[in-house]
């Protein structure tokens, strides 16, 4: 692939993320002015700053790191229907929120990330034969840490009084909320330093998504890859999951539609899906925020009700792998 065309096409989609930015917070329930909003403080200004703007630089970041962990999963796992929750990232960061939220520990965040490395910590332990780690086995023991761990929620839920058991459900429908421009900070810092790396060992993930012997044949240490691949997805959604709750099909259906329509070339893919990603949650989070307002619907639910047919819909129109 031409490095121009891998250029204007960033540049592109990088072009939609700043328009998603500028524009979605101008958009809902209450109407502002953006010169009154400038000129001081104001009912417009509290609005727009303290409100819709940062959680759509929240939609936009958790976006684009759920863009950008659905590739690498897939490319780990060579398989283009592999997401994070395929490895039990988002499991085990779901069960530490809802022991925190029955337990009433506080810092529910925390939690979260907590069982999201505590579920890294368990599956890479079950998946290394030797000093080699198997995508294989890797596989198997996120979907059954998956199966636990939605045992014990069930549980949890079960047993937690009527409120907890309300906030449980709300969480686990993941959500987009207000966020402090601290805590933005960041977590904006840790996912682009990841993401970052990422992309710079794009051509690595290329040979890797090949085979494993091919990439060693290469020169690529296939195993070190696989272990930083590992770490780098199990953070990027372990900590957007703990301000979030799990948020499906992003990491599946950006880089799934990319793939079918550009290619399996991790050198566009990485970038592009980090950058469409984000603009795909803050659009669903937009339309969570004014399709039934002033309620609103987890956007968990608005990813699930228009990931899904789009997915049915890409796999009858491309009749062909979308792999290699």
């Amino acid at each position: 692939m031409e490095a121009r065309r891998v250029v204007q096409l960033t540049l592109a989609g990088l072009a939609l993320v700043l328009l998603s930015a500028l524009v979605l917070p101008m958009l809902g329930t209450a109407s502002i002015s953006l010169p009154a909003a400038w000129a001081g403080r104001s009912p417009d200004r509290e609005i727009l700053f303290d409100v819709r703007l940062p959680r759509v630089l929240l939609s936009l970041l958790v976006g684009g790191a759920l863009g950008v962990a659905g590739v690498i999963c897939q490319a780990i796992l060579r398989d283009a229907l592999a997401t994070p929750y395929t490895l039990g990232v988002s499991s085990g960061a779901s069960l530490g929120a809802v022991l925190a939220i029955s337990f009433r520990w506080g810092g529910v965040p925390i939690a979260s990330c907590l069982g999201a490395f505590a579920a890294v910590m368990l599956v890479v332990a079950l998946a290394t034969e030797g000093r080699r780690l198997s995508s294989f086995t890797l596989l198997l023991a996120g979907v059954t840490l998956n199966s636990m761990c939605f045992a014990l929620i069930l549980f949890l839920q079960n047993v937690a009084t009527f409120g907890e058991s309300l906030m449980i459900v709300r969480w686990l429908m993941g959500g987009i909320d207000t966020i402090e421009y601290s805590s933005l900070a960041w977590l904006t810092a840790a996912v682009l330093v990841i993401t970052v790396w990422l992309v710079f060992h794009a051509r690595d993930w290329n040979l890797l998504s090949i085979g494993e012997e091919w990439a060693l044949t290469r020169g690529v240490d296939a195993t070190r890859l696989l272990w930083a691949g590992y770490l780098a997805v199990s953070l990027l959604t372990g900590v957007v999951t703990a301000f979030t709750g799990p948020i499906g099909f992003v990491g599946l259906i950006v880089p799934h539609a990319l793939r079918l329509k550009l290619g399996a070339d991790h050198r566009l893919l990485l970038p592009l899906s980090f950058l469409l990603g984000a603009v795909f949650l803050a659009l669903c989070d937009t339309a969570a925020r004014l399709l039934i307002s002033p309620a609103e619907i987890p956007v968990g639910v608005i990813t699930a009700l228009l990931g899904g047919p789009f997915f049915i819909w890409l796999l009858r129109s491309k009749r062909r792998s979308v792999w290699l």
